[in-house]
């Protein structure tokens, strides 16, 4: 899947031939002939890579659609995928905006209200429970039997909030906890709680609190 992020183009393949621009994004399968012309100059794009197991998860047996709409939402999904790969803990964070944003092209029909309630409260738990499947989008959608982008979309329409924020929020109790606890070292209380450093703890913890960590410390001593 390849999302222009600056200028345009002419490409021909699957579908017809299209002027590529970032209102449109075109997919492509393996042993795909493809013609490119850029009248214009250069561009800007971005390529995603996906799995044929993850493209099922996602889609199940639905056929590639040749080019996408790339509405605001989706644009802004874009921009944000590529801010995350500059920060730490993007994994989990990324590939939550790379599923939706790839989901958005042919967004399934959401499911009723009471299974789709039953599968967030699964997630819940599995995220209270700090289930090991639960330190990745892509392996708790796997472990719940259905796609990262259902997952994630259902989580947040009936949470009121992302996957990512939810599980960070979780995280972040937990390390009020344990500096209630009197933990001396941030650095192991990190690397006990699953953050990439210390100062991504304390990244977390103020966007969360307002506080840093030796703050909220100070605060519960």
């Amino acid at each position: 899947m390849a999302l222009t992020r600056r200028g345009g183009f002419r490409r021909a393949g699957r579908g017809g031939p299209q002027f590529v621009d970032p209102t449109l994004a075109y997919l492509t399968v393996p042993g795909e002939e493809e013609c490119f012309a850029h009248p214009n100059g250069g561009d800007d794009c971005t390529s995603l890579h996906l799995t044929e197991r993850l493209w099922r998860e996602l889609f199940a047996e639905r056929p590639v659609p040749a080019v996408v709409h790339v509405d605001a939402r989706v644009d802004l999904a874009h921009r944000l995928l590529l801010r995350s790969a500059a920060r730490a803990d993007a994994d989990f964070a990324a590939a939550e905006r790379l599923v939706r944003l790839v989901g958005a092209a042919t967004a399934p029909a959401v499911d009723g209200a009471g299974r789709s309630r039953r599968l967030v409260e699964r997630a819940r738990a599995a995220l209270h429970d700090g289930h090991p499947d639960a330190a990745g989008l892509i392996p708790l959608a796997r472990a719940l039997g259905v796609s990262p982008y259902r997952l994630s979309r259902e989580f947040q329409a009936l949470v009121g909030v992302p996957l990512t924020r939810y599980r960070n929020r979780l995280r972040v109790g937990r390390v009020l906890d344990r500096l209630e606890d009197g933990v001396d070292s941030l650095a192991e209380l990190a690397a006990e709680l699953g953050f990439a450093d210390q100062a991504h703890l304390t990244r977390t913890v103020r966007a969360q609190l307002g506080h840093t960590p030796g703050e909220v410390r100070r605060l519960l001593s």
